[in-house]
């Protein structure tokens, strides 16, 4: 046997093990995403979100202080307004008194260290829940769509927010919105993270329970990316790094581990984000549920895939428990 053969001496121990990893896990990685609905005392379960709940206002800092105190260091904010009244193009997204613009301030005030992020779509507080404007023949309107999302993301930094998360795909979207922050003093201060490539998954179902997001026709095929479309999610990357992206975001993570490596490749001086959406998340938990793995072990080995594959940082609903797992 050649000596270039043998491999197993450099991992038979349990710390030489963990040297072969490029990078490791780290609490600082973790974001956590968290539904903050209208009602300012809810804490609701969500039943295809094993664990997750709705957040009213009034209960965050309840809910999210004990996490702080693990070593909780970043969330992302997303709307829930199961009592305002949704239109054409969105209005409730940008309330002043609405639930993401209170929890907002409520965290910036609250807990200094925390990074707030806060998702930028309009899915959640339009009458048809699409993602953008849309023509008289149900067609997206790409302008006045890109500038009412930037001004959304504008909203949202004049509340206080570390960082805006455009989820739309609109084409020209993060271009329309660092230009708004620019222009209005937050182009230093505010971090643009862009859902760069993000693909029209069948994994979003209980996301949009959670949120009420669900279109009331159609699809979101139009805007959202072909799953098989590897050279079109590459031109998306490309395209957001060009228009000003400070992170460039792949969605879901787990099916599309090549195009965070894509990412990681074409914008290698940019941090790469992930998100472990809805589905991939109940996924793992009904499985270890059904006994075919045990929890932990299926949660670090998907999240360790995605920082093999190149990502800095992950969006998940597994945050609070890395908080502990970590710790041991």
């Amino acid at each position: 046997m050649q000596v270039s053969s043998i491999l197993q001496g450099g991992y038979a121990h349990p710390l030489s093990r963990k040297w072969q990893a490029r990078r490791s896990l780290e609490k600082n990685m973790f974001m956590y995403p968290i539904f903050i609905t209208d009602d300012p005392s809810a804490s609701v379960e969500i039943p295809t979100l094993p664990g997750q709940r709705r957040w009213g206002v009034d209960r965050l800092e309840e809910f999210l202080g004990p996490l702080v105190k693990k070593g909780l260091s970043s969330v992302i904010l997303f709307g829930v307004p199961l009592n305002a009244a949704k239109d054409d193009c969105g209005t409730p997204a940008d309330d002043l008194e609405g639930p993401v613009i209170q929890a907002i301030k409520l965290l910036r005030k609250s807990f200094p260290e925390l990074y707030v992020a806060a998702d930028v779509c309009l899915c959640e507080y339009t009458s048809h829940g699409h993602c953008g404007i849309l023509n008289h023949d149900h067609t997206i309107n790409t302008e006045p769509s890109v500038e009412r999302i930037s001004q959304v993301a504008l909203s949202y930094a004049q509340a206080g927010v570390h960082c805006v998360a455009p989820s739309d795909m609109m084409d020209g979207r993060i271009l329309g919105i660092k230009r708004k922050l620019i222009d209005n003093g937050f182009g230093n201060k505010v971090t643009l993270m862009s859902y760069s490539a993000k693909f029209a998954s069948g994994l979003y179902g209980p996301f949009r329970d959670a949120a009420g997001s669900a279109p009331s026709f159609g699809n979101r095929k139009c805007y959202q990316l072909p799953p098989q479309a590897k050279g079109l999610a590459r031109r998306a990357i490309t395209r957001d790094v060009n228009e000003g992206a400070d992170i460039i975001m792949v969605k879901p993570a787990l099916p599309y581990l090549d195009v965070i490596n894509d990412a990681s490749q074409l914008a290698p001086d940019h941090p790469i984000a992930c998100y472990q959406v809805s589905g991939e998340y109940a996924m793992v938990v009904a499985g270890a549920n059904a006994g075919v793995y045990d929890l932990k072990d299926m949660a670090f080995e998907t999240s360790e895939s995605m920082v093999r594959a190149g990502a800095t940082l992950i969006l998940s609903y597994f945050t609070p428990q890395f908080l502990d797992w970590l710790d041991v």
